[in-house]
C-alpha cells in the first residue's frame, strides 16, 4: 500500500513554500505542519514537515527508518535526540543528519516551545549503508561548536556544517549563510544538485529559473537540479538562511 501511495507521488515543483500557509495540526503537546511531499531528480520520495513540541510534551516513540534517511533541522528551541546509546542536546540552527536503521527518539528538553523541521528522504540510487558509516554515520553537529566565517569586505558570513556522503546521496552539503543588506551570496547558478534553502531570519528575493520569489523567516525555497537561480537580501537588516543540497 505504501508502495503504491509513493509511486504515485508527483516531482515537488521548485519555487518557495511559505510558512504562513501551511495548514498546523494539533495533538497533544504538540504540533505539526506538513511543508511538501513529492519525488525530485534524485529522489524517489522527498517529504518535509515542522513539529512543535510543548514544554512537558512527550518524547517521540524511540524507532528507526528502514529506508529513510533524514536531517532534522532545529528552528527554537532545545532538542535533545536519544541515538543509540548516545545522547545529544542541540540548540537554534543545529543540524542532525541521521541514518537509515538508526533507532532514535526526540524531545524537548527546555522550558519554551521546540520547533524542528525533518527532512526525509529516500535516493533513486541504491541505498549504501557501508558509505554513510564509513562518512561519518548518523552526526549531531552543534551550531555553537561550529566556526563562523565573515567575509573580508563585512557583508555576510557562512557557517560550515557537513559535505560528505551519507548511505543515500554520494554528496550532501550543508551550511548557514548570512547576507548583510542589498547583498547576495553569488550571482545566478545552476548545478546538478538539487538545493533548499531554509530562512532562519530576514527578507530575501530568489530567482528561479527567470521567476522572482519572495521568503522570510520560516519560508522554504525548492530549486530543481540545473535551474539557474540566486537570492538577494532584500531588508535593511541581515538575512540567514540554511541552504543544503544533494546528488
Amino acid at each position: 500500500m505504501m508502495s503504491s501511495a509513493i509511486a504515485q507521488l508527483k516531482p515537488v515543483q521548485s519555487g518557495v513554500y511559505k510558512w504562513s500557509n501551511i495548514q498546523v495540526k494539533k495533538s497533544e503537546g504538540r504540533e505539526s505542519r506538513k511543508i511538501l511531499e513529492g519525488t525530485s531528480a534524485h529522489l524517489d520520495y522527498l517529504e518535509i514537515h515542522a513539529t512543535t513540541q510543548y514544554p512537558g510534551a512527550k518524547p517521540s516513540q524511540m524507532h528507526a527508518n528502514e529506508d529513510i534517511e533524514e536531517l532534522i533541522l532545529v528552528k527554537e528551541g532545545t532538542l535533545k535526540v536519544t541515538y543509540g546509546d548516545n545522547e545529544s542536546v542541540l540548540g537554534p540552527e543545529s543540524v542532525f543528519l541521521l541514518m537509515p536503521q538508526q533507532m532514535h527518539s526526540l524531545s524537548n528538553a527546555g522550558d519554551d516551545n521546540l520547533t524542528y523541521y525533518v527532512v526525509r528522504f529516500r535516493a533513486k540510487k541504491p541505498m549504501n549503508m557501508e558509505r554513510g558509516i564509513a562518512s561519518g554515520g548518523t552526526t549531531a553537529y552543534d551550531a555553537d561548536l561550529l566556526d563562523f566565517e565573515t567575509k573580508a569586505d563585512g557583508s555576510g558570513g557562512a557557517r560550515a556544517y557537513f559535505d560528505r556522503s551519507s548511505a543515500m546521496f554520494e554528496r550532501i552539503e550543508m551550511h548557514v549563510t548570512h547576507l548583510g543588506s542589498g547583498s547576495t551570496s553569488h550571482k545566478g547558478h545552476s548545478h546538478i544538485e538539487t538545493e533548499i534553502v531554509l530562512m532562519i531570519s530576514g527578507e530575501t528575493e530568489m530567482k528561479i529559473d527567470g521567476k522572482k520569489y519572495y521568503g522570510n523567516s520560516g519560508d522554504l525555497y525548492f530549486m530543481e537540479s540545473q535551474l539557474v537561480h540566486g537570492i538577494l537580501n532584500i531588508s535593511d537588516l541581515p538575512a540567514t538562511y540554511y541552504a543544503f543540497k544533494w546528488k
